[in-house]
Order: C-alpha cells, then structure tokens, then sequence
C-alpha cells in the first residue's frame, strides 16, 4: 500500500511517504537561501510521493526566529516562486507549502545558537502575539493578547499568503495549527484563558482556526491539496486531548479540507510527550482515522520501513518523514525495493 498510488483533490501522489515540513533557519529577511535550493533539491528527487516546505509565516512577526521564511511581501513572492520553478525543473513531485504564525512562541533565538530561548535587546527582538498574555515558557515575555481588530488582521493575512501560494503555483498548501504555534494557541486552554467570542469553551477556541480555513477554502483552488497539521493532544492534564481533536477534525471535514497531519505536544516545552518512542502518535491518528472519513497522515519517529508496511493505508493514509530524510535524502531507496529511481543516482542502488 506503500507505493500505491494515490490522487488527493486533483493531485497525484505516487506514493503515500511525505517529506515533512523541516525548519532550517537559513532564510534571509524572510526569503529562501542557496541552503533552501540545496536542502529542498535534495528532498524533492528523493522518491517521496509530496515534498512539504518548511513553516513559513504569515507576516514578520509570524516568525519563530529572525531566519524564518515568510511570503508576504512582492520579494518574498519573488524569491519563493524562483525557488518552486527550480523545484519543478528538477523534479515532477507535487509540492505543498506550509503556512503558519509562531504567536508567542516568536522572536527567538535558532535552536543551534540556544535552545528555546528568546532574543535579548542587542538582537532585535520583536513584539509577539497570543491567545492570551501568557508566556511560553519561565524566561519568555508576555506576549501581547490579540484584540479582535488585530484577528481580522492576522485572518487576512492568513488569506493573502495563501493567494500568494496559489499564484505560484503550489500543489498543497497545510495550514500548521499545531506545535505551539498562534493557532494552537488559540485552540489549547493552557494558553487561551479569553472571555470573548475566541474563548472558553472548545467551539470558541476552535472559532479561528475554523474561520481562517473557511475563508482560504473559498480561494483555494478545488483540484489541489488543502490540508492541516493539528494537534491530537497536548500531553497535559487540562490541556487539548483525543476527544477535542476528533471534534475538531470533524469540523475540518465540513470545511472540505482533503487531509489533516496529525501531531502532538509543543505547547509547553516540558509535557508528558516521549518523541524517542516508535511511532508514538500512531495510536491518536488511527483513533482519528476511525471516527472521521478525512484522509490521514500521522508524523512522529515512523522511519521503520517494516512498521510502514503493516500500517500504511490500512491504520492511516499516510505518513510524514522528517529526520530520516535529514539524516538521509535517499531514505526510500536506501530502504525500500523501488525501480523508478532517478537516472542520475541510480548507479549507486544497482
């Protein structure tokens, strides 16, 4: 079931293994880098069925780190597409872009120069944003809670990056609403504490996410991909769990989106989460895959090519890959029986 192909709204997958979305903190002033060409080439011939671009943000201050993509502005738009033609030029595979706000979670340092922690004066720090001023972690500013007139804003901009992708000409745009980022956020009751129409009960904390894909399913074309990375669980007590996710997946259904990316944790540094376990959200996507009738992709230590095997368009649909490429670009051909490898490199699989 592997390598059964597979068409979602009116793309063809040729196989239902995913090159996750990877940040890599190399972009200048928002655009990709000749890091981004040689990273994402490398990734687009490597037999996977849809290449994710990296977070990219929705404004400025929608960055995690000051070395974040972002499509916003006519040389972001510029940039972005240059890179997506080379993509294409070198490869057929179907490529999504995935769009997200960092909120509170902003402004801080890349992880190689320190850890989760936030930008000092000397690095031109950034105003950020949240559900509610709750900071991410002990060390973290307030963020700013965001008044109803800055969620329209926020909400257009959403919409404007995704006319941006579509005018380039991306297959797939995900919408990330997980991994502590703005929408997740949103969506937590460990980091909305509102009273407004965005606040308390779950289908008020749902009510921006939803809005926001509403609204882009409007724009985005039919025959291409729609999706949504989401979170099944917080691993925290009072926090998102199974149930609310399987609500929220449901909601996303009506919308007409064609798959959720189902992940987990991030909305505090330390939870319950054990990402050295195999496969440790599978359980959560195949509850999800169960009770919903939305194609199914479930990230999250999966690179056990025999696992794959027995889960793979049985348990869930499919499956995102993320440090396996890192380590590996040639993960499939390394791992799997495949024949149409690229002429280029086939040499060294005979």
């Amino acid at each position: 079931m592997i390598f059964n192909k597979i068409k979602v709204a009116g793309i063809l997958l040729n196989n239902r293994i995913i090159v996750s979305p990877m940040c890599q903190y190399s972009a200048k002033n928002g655009c990709p880098t000749e890091w981004h060409y040689a990273h994402l080439g490398s990734l687009a011939t490597s037999g996977a069925g849809m290449l994710t671009i990296e977070s990219t943000a929705v404004n400025m201050n929608g960055r995690i780190t000051h070395a974040d993509l972002c499509l916003k502005t006519k040389k972001q738009y510029r940039e972005m597409k240059k890179l997506f033609l080379y993509l294409k030029k070198i490869s057929n595979i179907p490529i999504c872009l995935q769009i997200a706000h960092a909120g509170r979670k902003g402004s801080a340092n890349i992880p190689w120069v320190k850890k989760n922690s936030t930008l000092n004066k000397k690095q031109s720090p950034w105003k950020t944003y949240s559900a509610s001023k709750i900071k991410k972690d002990k060390g973290w500013p307030n963020p700013v809670e965001l008044s109803q007139k800055k969620i329209k804003n926020i909400i257009q901009d959403y919409l404007n990056t995704a006319q941006l992708a579509k005018k380039i000409g991306f297959d797939g745009i995900e919408i990330h609403m997980a991994h502590g980022y703005l929408l997740h956020q949103f969506i937590s009751p460990i980091s909305n504490i509102r009273t407004d129409i965005y606040g308390g009960s779950l289908k008020n904390r749902l009510r921006l996410p939803t809005l926001i894909m509403k609204k882009i399913n409007k724009i985005w074309p039919k025959n291409k991909i729609l999706g949504a990375r989401i979170t099944a669980t917080d691993h925290l007590k009072n926090g998102i769990n199974i149930n609310q996710a399987v609500y929220f997946v449901k909601q996303l259904e009506k919308i007409g989106l064609n798959y959720v990316c189902v992940s987990s944790g991030g909305i505090l540094t330390k939870t319950n989460l054990n990402p050295n376990k195999k496969a440790f959200r599978l359980r959560l996507a195949t509850k999800i895959k169960k009770k919903t009738k939305i194609l199914v992709r479930v990230s999250g230590n999966l690179n056990y090519p025999n696992l794959l095997k027995k889960v793979v368009g049985k348990k869930v649909d499919f499956v995102a890959i993320a440090r396996a490429f890192l380590r590996d670009p040639r993960w499939i051909y390394n791992n799997f029986k495949i024949k149409n490898i690229p002429k280029q490199i086939s040499r060294g699989f005979s």
